[in-house]
């Protein structure tokens, strides 16, 4: 092994133990990826999960300063193919190699600092916080999974975003109290979540049901390599939002939804089931 390879694989180790470390659950959907494809994952994920914390978990900092020092540091490793920030090496080598849209890359930047600044979001706002925080990370990992398939990746566009939109309204939901009361959060637009009520998480159960079905749409239609792993990470997420939809609203407020042990291995079971026998 040289030196130089060593020096990829060591900073690919850092996203993976990142992700590991984070997140128990995307973690496990990573491996059931095909395992060409799992490294630019772990890559990415790695990436998002440091800017995120910035804004997030960094309070005794100055997290603007940190940030725009992050995403001053992620554009010069894509340009200059080389980083000696573990996570951005590893990250600009997934993006140069799979041809990355850098556009992706500054939505993303954006949706971190409205984290910063904004408190409470309009539908503009909202959607274009969605689009930068969650979809296009979703749109990252379609370029790994399409392998420069520009037209599959087109074709599957649309769905790829519905998903990530998916997964971080979830996530939002799971998270009222955190982002509410600890970081003053409000981002789903005309909702008090001082007088939360079951009509205002009605209609946001209700766009998160079309997102679901759209993005459904898009994983029937995922290379074989991808297919499994995208499809157990649906299924997880769908299973949390039926637990959600049965939640009164003042579950909501005080407590993180979570799905127990067992129910993980048997989303995890049945889905190998259903894509033994090619039913998803």
């Amino acid at each position: 092994m040289s030196m130089m390879h060593l020096f990829h694989t060591v900073s690919q180790e850092c996203s993976k133990l990142t992700t590991k470390k984070y997140s128990t659950s995307f973690s496990s959907a990573i491996l059931l990826l095909h395992a060409s494809i799992r490294t630019p994952i772990y890559n990415i994920y790695g990436f998002v999960r440091f800017a995120d914390e910035i804004v997030d978990t960094f309070h005794e900092f100055d997290k603007e300063t940190l940030l725009s020092d992050f995403k001053m540091q992620t554009y010069a490793a894509i340009n200059a193919g080389i980083s000696l920030n573990p996570i951005l090496h590893s990250f600009q080598q997934t993006v140069n190699q799979y041809n990355i849209d850098i556009e992706l890359v500054s939505a993303f930047f954006h949706s971190m600092e409205m984290d910063l600044n904004k408190s409470r979001y309009d539908i503009q706002g909202y959607q274009e916080y969605i689009y930068g925080s969650a979809e296009t990370v979703g749109l990252m990992c379609l370029y790994v999974f399409c392998e420069g398939d520009k037209r599959m990746f087109e074709k599957m566009k649309p769905s790829a975003q519905s998903l990530g939109a998916a997964f971080q309204k979830i996530n939002f939901l799971r998270d009222i109290k955190a982002d509410y009361e600890g970081l003053n959060r409000t981002y789903f637009p005309e909702v008090d979540f001082r007088n939360f009520t079951p009509a205002m998480k009605a209609r946001i159960e209700q766009d998160i049901a079309n997102d679901f079905a759209n993005a459904h749409k898009g994983i029937m239609e995922l290379p074989v390599k991808a297919k499994f792993g995208v499809y157990v990470a649906y299924k997880y997420y769908l299973s949390l939002f039926k637990k959600i939809k049965k939640a009164k609203p003042a579950l909501l407020l005080n407590n993180r939804v979570r799905l127990p042990n067992y129910s993980k291995a048997m989303i995890f079971m049945r889905a190998g089931l259903r894509s033994q026998l090619n039913i998803f």
